[in-house]
């Protein structure tokens, strides 16, 4: 019989399974306190006796992660790491520090199959799609290494999270549960290159995190041309489930915007975004791209400031993102694609 993933299973669904074992229900809620500690073993549990522990390693299994590598940036303090998963497999993760806390930047997938031109994740396509408790494991992995709290989460790293859709939510659900890290729905947000059924079914499940599309054009034109996922969804069906999406939740969707001189910054890309934007609660983030090899995408930091006063003249709220960990290769994708060559 297959072991059980432990660590993906809520307070109520480990405890009743506890249930079925003839255990009291107290002792799920310590093993429970133990896996969101990140304990690694049942081993590391050791206000349970040795026959208990025993018998729980027979029936299930803890997710655990390795450090492959850590990176401390030099210039802020931000810390990469490259994770090991059990079977070999390789995954990042971005720890990020503000004024309000801390901030990861969470993979939920091995490798990624949208293969968008910028992004250096996609150019070894998808390996697997990862458990809840792979995901939820990058966070206790990093909080206990650090000897800090996260206090806001991002699915911004390896792999699209809605490709990854049943997983994805599972693991919301358990990083947001009282009893677990308790990670409040305002302070997660969840990005997507534009799976827009997945959208609909995400709407449908009114969680108050903040979404995140990754637009970066809103030319079907260019955009099929750096996102094989705009020839099955295009803009107007993307922006069209955004729509609905900001009126059902009453949450604002922030559009991420790689500036890639010269191709997405011009007057046309300017006007239409105005356009599609009108009157909708809604932030555009710019970008500056990152060297990606075997990409021939180009930006620069002024180019993105230059893009986002023309947008705020406007009338669009635009920022541009803060650049952290340059130092370190702190962009998804980039140190794996390095520990490969």
């Amino acid at each position: 019989m297959d072991k059980i993933d432990i660590k993906s299973m809520s307070l109520e669904e480990l405890s009743e399974s506890f249930k079925r074992d003839g255990l009291k229900a107290f002792r799920a809620a310590q093993v429970y306190e133990w896996l969101t500690k990140g304990a690694e073993s049942f081993d590391e549990m050791t206000n349970l006796s040795k026959d208990l522990r025993s018998a729980l390693s027979e029936k299930y299994f803890v997710a655990a992660l390795k450090i492959r590598k850590k990176y401390v940036s030099k210039i802020d303090g931000t810390v990469k790491y490259l994770f090991e998963l059990s079977d070999g497999r390789l995954i990042e993760s971005v720890v990020m520090k503000y004024k309000h806390g801390f901030s990861q930047c969470l993979s939920t997938q091995a490798g990624c199959r949208m293969n968008c031109s910028f992004c250096a994740t996609g150019k070894g396509g998808l390996e697997r799609n990862l458990l809840p408790s792979e995901i939820l494991s990058q966070i206790t992995a990093a909080q206990k290494d650090l000897s800090i709290r996260i206090s806001n989460i991002v699915l911004m790293g390896m792999g699209e999270p809605l490709d990854n859709f049943d997983n994805t939510v599972k693991f919301l659900r358990l990083v947001m549960s009282e009893k677990g890290l308790n990670i409040g729905a305002r302070h997660i947000s969840l990005s997507t290159c534009g799976l827009v059924d997945r959208i609909y079914d995400l709407m449908e499940l009114d969680m108050q995190i903040t979404l995140s599309i990754s637009l970066h054009c809103p030319l079907d034109s260019v955009r099929s041309s750096l996102m094989p996922i705009n020839k099955k969804w295009n803009v107007d069906s993307l922006m069209k489930a955004c729509r609905e999406y900001t009126n059902k939740t009453g949450r604002r969707i922030s559009f991420e915007y790689i500036i890639i001189d010269g191709v997405n910054n011009t007057d046309e890309c300017l006007f239409e975004l105005k356009r599609l934007l009108s009157g909708m609660i809604a932030h555009v983030n710019l970008i500056p791209a990152n060297p990606v090899k075997g990409s021939n995408s180009k930006g620069t930091r002024r180019a993105a400031e230059e893009f986002r006063d023309r947008l705020l003249k406007n009338g669009i709220n635009a920022t541009v993102r803060r650049t952290l960990g340059a130092d370190i290769e702190a962009s998804c994708g980039q140190l794996k694609g390095k520990e490969k060559q």
